[in-house]
């Protein structure tokens, strides 16, 4: 089972170097994909601020039935910090490390600051 990083999704919905690549472990892996709640706001932030609507619009109707969505436990935020301070992760990056540690899931991600991580698997695409 694998949380994908915001990072997956931006490379696919804004037609960069690797999206297809990234669509490709989407398609070999449906059923087994997980996306935080914070990476869905980010999502949107991200495509409004981009002016792409439409693409939001349709990422939510054709993705978001196909993986399940997943929240950081709340007895958990109390552990962001320390995340932060023993791996030195941003606070986006401890938000999935934290919900991928807890839900047992591998990370993937094309953010190379997750190398510092060795206690929950990271595929690099």
């Amino acid at each position: 089972m694998y949380l994908l990083d915001t990072n997956i999704f931006l490379e696919i919905l804004l037609q960069q170097e690797k999206k297809e690549e990234c669509k490709k472990f989407l398609t070999d892996h449906i059923g087994e994909l997980y996306i935080t709640d914070f990476s869905l706001h980010s999502l949107g932030v991200i495509l409004f601020r981009h002016h792409k609507l439409e693409v939001f619009k349709e990422f939510i109707k054709d993705v978001l039935p196909n993986i399940k969505l997943l929240t950081l436990y709340m007895d958990l935020y109390e552990e962001l910090s320390a995340v932060h301070k023993k791996i030195g992760l941003d606070f986006d990056d401890c938000y999935q490390y934290l919900v991928a540690k807890s839900n047992k899931l591998k990370i993937v991600t094309m953010d190379k600051d997750f190398e510092k991580v060795n206690d929950v698997e990271i595929i690099f695409l």
